[in-house]
């Protein structure tokens, strides 16, 4: 390899740890898509929206605790703030 390419390298890495390290936020402990309280409504003269089974399939994901088996066994993201890999393969 050639040592203007060997630089170049070697700068790009030093650049890409030093943006990793000076990111100290603090974790957040939990997955940002938390389905908190979800309840459901009927009403009388309007229809619902289309989209209210999501509730339901999260709080299945977290029954089953399928959302903390996928953050134990992929490591997907260097840094986890603010989002976890559950969030994303959820989504």
């Amino acid at each position: 390899m050639k040592k203007k390419i060997a630089k170049k390298l070697r700068q790009r890495k030093r650049k890409i740890l030093n943006r990793l390290n000076k990111r100290s936020l603090p974790e957040y402990p939990g997955p940002m898509l938390n389905p908190g309280n979800i309840h459901y409504e009927m009403a009388d003269r309007a229809s619902g929206i289309t989209y209210g089974g999501m509730g339901a399939v999260q709080l299945l994901v977290k029954n089953l605790g399928l959302g903390k088996a996928i953050d134990s066994k992929l490591r997907i993201f260097k840094i986890r703030d603010p989002y976890f890999e559950s969030d994303h393969i959820l989504t």
